[in-house]
């Protein structure tokens, strides 16, 4: 029952989500056909990244300093963070699906998003 509810609340937060951003966030990172960084964010990251549940950095605006101390490394060491999986972060934040590529593209969302 609560898997249910959180997969409601998702849905609903993406659609309220995308109500409010523009033309141009929204095609922010399409790398291949249906890709959506905005969307895989809200898919995949959204549950961990949003609340900072186990040590992850928060998304949204005023977060940056969230993201300083681990981009003092560089984007590329982030990025392989994503893919490789860090602490208790699952390897490409159990996003299977998620090409390298798109990975990078979902970091820069979240990084962008939280200036």
């Amino acid at each position: 029952m609560w898997i249910q509810i959180a997969k409601a609340a998702v849905i609903i937060i993406t659609w309220a989500y995308s109500l409010g951003s523009s033309a141009e966030e929204i095609q922010l990172a399409q790398l291949s056909e249906g890709f959506n960084a905005q969307q895989k964010y809200m898919a995949s990251c959204f549950a961990c990244h949003s609340t900072g549940a186990a040590g992850a950095p928060k998304v949204g605006a005023g977060m940056s300093v969230e993201w300083e101390p681990r981009l003092e490394k560089g984007l590329d060491a982030v990025v392989q963070n994503a893919i490789n999986g860090i602490n208790t972060m699952p390897a490409k934040g159990l996003c299977f699906d998620c090409t390298d590529e798109d990975l990078r593209a979902i970091v820069e969302y979240m990084i962008d998003s939280s200036s």
